[in-house]
């Protein structure tokens, strides 16, 4: 009896020591890498494309916002684009050329004006007044036949571009807010979450679905300072799920917490909750994705 009751000793100390499978055994729940899609813009969903459950792409829409707002924006923008072009352009070109023959024209009268008054001066003819009178417009005319024959300065050329620049960029804008109203799948998963129905008024920035990324998963345990030293990062791991005892999913250690922590609550027993143990992360390819989130499993990481 004695005999017996050593070897059960023995063999739990080398099972303890060792660890399932002739390496470091520990158990957790299957975790996924989650994305939170949230609208770049607010507005009323029109229309809503996927549901809880769905498969998803990178750049599948998922739901679409009315626009009918940011659409009469946009006319307004192009019209006030093509209004700043057109003043630019006309800014830069100049005066045109019957303008300029105006403005020649009306020189040359006052030239003739001022010429006649002035010969009528000294006869006393005319008034002083009148001659002041005639010089002045006759420098008003010079001076608007000046200004059209050298056209803009740079300065109201600049004005004019930067006035055309800022019509564009506003136009540009618009366009990046009625594109942003198709909200797009950042990554490929399945659809775990979703927080609005069509018809429901979404702001911007908020959170409208969740996607879990299932091609791989993850698998958080925690170990004791001995078995810690015995792991590296990259190290192979074997992980087993109830539903499938006999199959094993591959991983890998892909993270080694460098800070010791009390074991987390969901561990059974208030003695091991209070041990002092270090997170080590398994990441597990999933493309039949057996593996769901929340699932527990068990890992065994291989030490020889």
């Amino acid at each position: 009896m004695k005999l017996i009751i050593s070897c059960i000793i023995v063999c739990s100390m080398i099972g303890c020591s060792t660890g399932n499978k002739g390496g470091i055994s520990a158990s957790g729940t299957i975790e996924t890498t989650e994305v939170t899609v949230s609208s770049k813009v607010g507005g009323q969903i029109t229309r809503l494309f996927v549901d809880e459950g769905a498969n998803v792409k990178p750049g599948d829409t998922l739901a679409l916002l009315d626009r009918t707002e940011l659409d009469i924006q946009l006319d307004q923008a192009i019209a006030n684009t093509a209004a700043a072009e057109a003043q630019y352009k006309l800014t830069v070109k100049g005066a045109r050329e019957e303008d300029i023959a105006q403005a020649e024209a009306s020189l040359k009268n006052a030239e003739d004006d001022l010429r006649r008054i002035e010969d009528l001066i000294d006869a006393g003819s005319v008034t002083q007044k009148q001659l002041d009178d005639a010089r002045t417009r006759h420098i008003l005319a010079k001076q608007a036949y000046d200004k059209l024959k050298r056209g803009a300065r740079s300065e109201e050329i600049d004005i004019a571009r930067a006035r055309r620049d800022q019509a564009i960029a506003q136009m540009k804008s618009i366009k990046k807010r009625i594109e942003d109203s198709y909200v797009l799948a950042p990554v490929a998963g399945v659809i775990t979450l979703k927080s609005f129905e069509e018809g429901e008024i979404i702001t911007q920035n908020g959170s409208l679905v969740r996607i879990s990324r299932l091609d791989k998963v993850h698998l958080v345990i925690y170990v004791s300072e001995e078995e810690l030293a015995l792991i590296k990062l990259g190290q192979e791991a074997g992980v087993y799920i109830d539903g499938a005892p006999n199959k094993t999913f591959p991983g890998k250690v892909v993270y080694i917490s460098s800070i010791a922590e009390f074991t987390p609550k969901n561990v059974q027993t208030k003695e091991d909750r209070t041990k002092l143990v270090f997170g080590v992360k398994i990441e597990i390819p999933n493309t039949e994705q057996a593996l769901k989130p929340g699932m527990p499993a068990d890992a065994v990481i291989e030490t020889r």
